[in-house]
């Protein structure tokens, strides 16, 4: 993309209503757009981010036999009144709605329900089982708080896949296959080591349950943890008890502050029983299915990697989900000779399949630069009046600030090593 047809603008300063760094961030290089408190659009850079995110997640689903599919955002009264779970008593964020023919409407937080009662016309037999599906989806959820930008909204797209088994074995085989998937998923985004399997409160979903948790001072969420061990336990559940399952002391463990981007519940039969999903034995029985739920906060994603991933010039996106590889900057635009040769290599990179953002709008050299740093594509090619009288580009690391001065050819080979690991 040429950044002259790209129409959103950068801004020098943050939002006054935004306190959050990840939102400031993400506004000022015209990665999202403030609707209201917890709301936001994604424009073009940020939604590139956002598709990034979900191709990652979407080929480890995939792997492990997941299908995906889509839901609806509204849903029937009826349906979570059958699970106990309409009351805004039970589930306080709710965002719900009159129908002008009569009735009330949900818009969905979650959709184990109404996935639950799609199945019952294709689950009747126990050869039907297991089944694995998954969507990518606008959440609607009427949160109290939305102060941490894109990592707390009341608008957010989401992960959510569901398992539906014969029973626990079952169950409890693609459960740990999920929970390996999950931990290439946040590997592979650059948040493996700082990204723990957590013991949790199930809250509105079961009695307990894992939570996906990063270590991130901008999240709102405390954790014991202990490294060497491997062991996460949110703040919410510590005590004796805990602590004796997983044969750790509270002297042992080390108190931090986390997000939670992805989470998993086991619903054994209950939530089927509750729903009627039951499928033929073979003993000729009706059994209800042992159900699971797996989230990811896509959205959410964005505003984490981007408070642990930025400096005091702006953001440092990690090449598997930046929205370009590479930010080639075109100076001294008013010479033509200079500026077909950066047209030149533009042209060339596309060709090779990198993907490149091309700032060959008429701005100063330190606007140039200064975006550049603000938006934190991993790597900037400079092509300038001198370099191109040497024979070289300027390419900057944006992670490193290592600056090396590159012929065309070194380039190529360059990036081609970098992109085939």
């Amino acid at each position: 993309m040429r950044q002259s047809q790209l129409f959103t603008k950068t801004r020098r300063e943050a939002p006054a209503d935004e306190p959050s760094k990840n939102a400031q961030l993400l506004i000022r290089a015209g990665f999202v757009y403030k609707e209201m408190a917890g709301v936001y659009a994604y424009l073009p850079l940020g939604l590139a981010v956002v598709e990034k995110i979900k191709a990652i997640v979407r080929e480890e689903m995939n792997a492990i036999g997941g299908q995906e599919l889509i839901m609806t955002a509204l849903q029937k009264k009826e349906l979570w009144e059958k699970t106990d779970r309409w009351d805004d008593e039970k589930v306080d964020v709710w965002f719900k709605s009159e129908l002008k023919a009569g009735g009330e409407v949900g818009f969905g937080w979650s959709h184990e329900e109404p996935i639950g009662e799609m199945m019952k016309n294709y689950i009747t037999s126990y050869k039907d089982l297991p089944i694995y599906v998954y969507q990518f989806q606008t959440k609607l959820r009427n949160e109290l708080r939305a102060k941490s930008g894109v990592m707390r909204g009341r608008e957010f797209v989401m992960k959510d896949m569901y398992s539906f088994c014969l029973g626990q074995k079952d169950h409890d085989a693609f459960y740990n296959a999920t929970i390996e998937a999950y931990k290439r998923v946040y590997a592979r985004l650059g948040l493996g080591e700082d990204t723990f399997i957590t013991f949790a409160s199930g809250g509105a979903f079961t009695q307990f349950s894992h939570e996906f948790q990063t270590i991130c001072e901008a999240g709102e969420d405390a954790i014991y943890i202990n490294r060497e061990k491997g062991i996460a336990i949110n703040e919410e559940v510590l005590n004796d008890e805990t602590l004796a399952s997983l044969k750790v002391t509270k002297e042992e463990l080390t108190l931090v502050k986390t997000a939670e981007v992805g989470n998993i519940f086991n619903f054994g039969r209950q939530k089927a029983t509750d729903l009627e999903l039951t499928y033929k034995a073979e003993t000729g029985e009706d059994v209800a299915v042992w159900m699971g739920s797996y989230g990811i906060g896509v959205t959410r994603l964005v505003g984490v990697i981007v408070e642990k991933f930025s400096d005091e010039k702006g953001m440092v996106w990690p090449v598997s989900v930046a929205p370009f590889y590479v930010h080639l900057i075109g100076l001294n635009n008013e010479d033509n000779a200079v500026k077909d040769w950066a047209d030149g290599l533009y042209a060339s990179l596309k060709e090779r399949g990198i993907s490149v953002l091309y700032d060959d709008r008429n701005l100063r050299a330190g606007e140039k630069f200064a975006d550049s740093d603000l938006i934190g594509i991993p790597y900037r090619i400079v092509a300038s009046k001198r370099g191109q009288a040497e024979g070289t580009f300027e390419v900057v690391t944006r992670a490193t600030g290592e600056v090396r001065q590159l012929t065309e050819e070194e380039l190529y080979a360059d990036f081609d090593a970098s992109l085939d690991t």
